[in-house]
């Protein structure tokens, strides 16, 4: 059974780009890896087999996104700081590449775990 894909439309002067979530999904795996104090982000949280499980992304009718995305911390590190890192630095990936605003950025602060 095929699975529903949204996109994320954008009129053009010559016509209309789509972008598939599984686009915006790889932008923020690329983000997390680049945050400090994030041991695993995203889909490796929840395996391989949960694949895009670790991301989720509502696209609104106005083409705004809000993402939610899964991480686990590096012990020591505060966990306040480092979702903040989190949400800034996927906030601008997204916006940057695709050029779509990012209303909201929910992190999931799955478990803690020694590098």
């Amino acid at each position: 059974m095929a699975e529903y894909k949204q996109y994320i439309t954008q009129a053009q002067g010559n016509g209309n780009v789509m972008i598939s979530e599984d686009v915006v999904s790889t932008i923020v795996e690329h983000a997390l890896t680049e945050v400090d104090g994030v041991v695993k982000g995203g889909n490796e949280v929840v395996g391989k087999k949960s694949w895009g499980k670790g991301i989720r992304i509502a696209i609104a009718e106005d083409n705004t996104l809000t993402l939610g995305c899964n991480i686990v911390v590096s012990y020591g590190e505060s966990v306040i700081k480092v979702a903040q890192a989190v949400q800034e630095v996927v906030r601008n990936a997204v916006e940057s590449v695709t050029g779509v605003t990012v209303a909201d950025v929910d992190v999931n602060v799955c478990g803690i775990q020694r590098k």
